[in-house]
């Protein structure tokens, strides 16, 4: 049997490759919403940023989310998202831990 292959997406922050697993998705929906979407299955287009805090306030800095997404993000809209982005961020990391005991 083959091993199965890992999907990788880029951090729009830090320009790391990473696991899809590992990283947090903020998702520009239809409706013109921008948030963030933890089980990766929300319609709408994507970007990725590690799941530190320093990353995203690299991208709030260099405006990464405005490229990645193709939309203007408000500075309101920023300032909202950094906030589920901190309360998410332990809800994340704690996933991530539950994933890595299951491996072993």
């Amino acid at each position: 049997m083959r091993p199965r292959k890992v999907p990788l997406r880029k951090c729009v922050a830090c320009q790391e490759m990473k696991p899809k697993r590992e990283l947090i998705r903020v998702v520009r929906t239809p409706n013109e919403e921008v948030l963030i979407d933890l089980t990766g299955k929300k319609a709408g287009r994507g970007a990725y940023l590690c799941g530190q805090v320093s990353c995203f306030k690299l991208a709030k800095k260099s405006k990464a989310l405005d490229r990645a997404l193709k939309q203007a993000v408000d500075a309101s809209i920023y300032d909202q998202l950094e906030q589920d982005f901190i309360a998410v961020e332990d809800e994340f990391l704690a996933g991530k831990e539950r994933e890595s005991d299951e491996d072993e």
